[in-house]
């Protein structure tokens, strides 16, 4: 037993040092400075578990790739476009109150509203759709499709539109197809299961997953199910909405289990998929939660928990991650991404993922105005005239360049309310009065 502990001691000794110069034990138990910066990155780079909050002055050194202007006269899709991603659009910028209906509605507006035809398209909790034609300054239609025993229930209406047509699902389980112009149910479905995700429309196909996680390819001319993928479904149902993008054949879809698939829209086979929850426990709080997610250039850009996920769209390979999130869809431009995430707005080079700068908005606006730094809430991001548009919930809007620097800050005219939009240079959301508001 002696010759076992001499042995130990041995070992442990001939193992371990003393020596300062090791930089293994110091004086005052610390590691050298150059281990220690060596091991502050080393943390930086390896650990995504903790929640970012560094200020990031801009890399002078990078050029931001311009953005060609669009000037935008449709909004048919409540992320704007298939692949969830918005452009550089063209804005007059006067902040003029140029247009204020009447009430639409005395009940309360769901967020997004559509743009066709010159027509505001929105819905209520009441299940009303409202069509309301800006050239003749009144509403056209309000129409209701839910009988009388459904009265009582709140829903929720998520809404597309292709040729005339405005495809409809909602907390209930129906699904229905609507001619807004004559006025006119093309056909209606009732599968019972609430749909919670946004609509896709792709080759004569509707695209959208209900709660449980199904995802469903529909045929939009009767609304006969083509094909249904089930995928991994949570005990806890929260707020999170299932996330459709298109690109091209593909649809990529987030379920609220935190599963990311990637399908082939024609034979609707499931190409790759993966799981972005690093805990697998889902419970009330750690239930799973991302905002859009967005491709572009065979990427996918996913801001899912306190992490945001760049992905291959081929291959469904990781990138890189970052250990931030975004509280409001992201910007995806040509070599740069804007987030806002923990009050930073954070600019991040696509190929390489560095961070080009990172700025506390706070801060920013306080140092403008001049004022005791307080907590702002945001609603909305847009690029606008190469200016990243800011919407507060308080109506006000934080303009700054792209290379970060405040540029201005202004109020809009009326309280906003509905998710704003760009149509014909202008900004066109529904006020806290349920009016259809347009500020050019």
């Amino acid at each position: 037993m002696k010759l076992f502990y001499f042995l130990i001691t041995l070992i442990f000794l001939n193992n371990c040092s003393f020596d300062n110069k090791s930089g293994i034990w110091n004086n005052d138990n610390k590691l050298d400075e150059k281990d220690d910066k060596i091991f502050k990155e080393f943390k930086s780079i390896s650990s995504t578990n903790e929640k970012f909050y560094q200020i990031v002055n801009l890399d002078k050194e990078f050029e931001f790739e311009k953005q060609n202007l669009i000037k935008n006269f449709e909004w048919k899709d409540i992320f704007y476009g298939k692949n969830n991603n918005l452009g550089n659009f063209k804005y007059n910028n006067n902040n003029q109150l140029i247009f204020k209906s009447k009430k639409l509605t005395k009940h309360k507006i769901n967020e997004h509203i559509l743009f066709d035809k010159n027509n505001i398209i929105a819905s209520d909790i009441k299940g009303n759709l409202i069509i309301f034609s800006i050239n003749k300054n009144k509403q056209i239609s309000k129409f209701n499709f839910y009988q009388k025993k459904f009265k009582k229930i709140k829903k929720n209406l998520n809404l597309i539109i292709e040729n005339n047509t405005v495809y409809i699902s909602d907390n209930l389980g129906f699904i229905y197809a609507f001619d807004y112009l004559s006025n006119k149910v093309l056909w209606a479905k009732n599968y019972k299961i609430p749909f919670s995700s946004n609509i896709k429309i792709s080759k004569n196909k509707l695209i959208l997953a209900n709660q449980n996680n199904t995802l469903f390819f529909i045929n939009k001319k009767n609304g006969e199910i083509l094909k249904s993928i089930p995928t991994e479904e949570t005990t806890i149902k929260n707020n999170f909405m299932n996330n459709l993008a298109v690109d091209g054949d593909n649809v990529i879809f987030l379920n609220t289990y935190g599963s990311l698939y990637a399908l082939n829209i024609t034979n609707m086979q499931i190409k790759w998929f993966i799981n972005l929850n690093e805990s697998l426990n889902i419970n009330p709080s750690n239930l799973f939660i991302s905002n859009q997610l967005i491709i572009r250039d065979n990427r996918v850009y996913v801001p899912a928990n306190s992490n945001l996920y760049v992905l291959d769209l081929s291959f469904g390979t990781n990138i890189y991650k970052k250990n931030f999130s975004s509280i409001v869809r992201p910007i995806v431009l040509t070599n740069v991404f804007y987030t806002i995430d923990n009050n930073l707005l954070i600019a991040t080079e696509i190929n390489s993922g560095k961070i080009v700068f990172s700025y506390d908005i706070n801060q920013k606006i306080s140092e403008r105005l001049k004022i005791k730094k307080k907590k702002v809430q945001f609603k909305s991001v847009m690029l606008l005239n190469d200016k990243i548009f800011i919407f507060l919930k308080n109506s006000y809007i934080v303009k700054f360049k792209i290379n970060g620097e405040i540029y201005e800050i202004t109020k809009l005219p009326q309280k906003i309310n509905s998710q704003p939009i760009i149509i014909d240079n202008s900004i066109i959301f529904l006020d806290k009065s349920n009016r259809v508001s347009i500020v050019d």
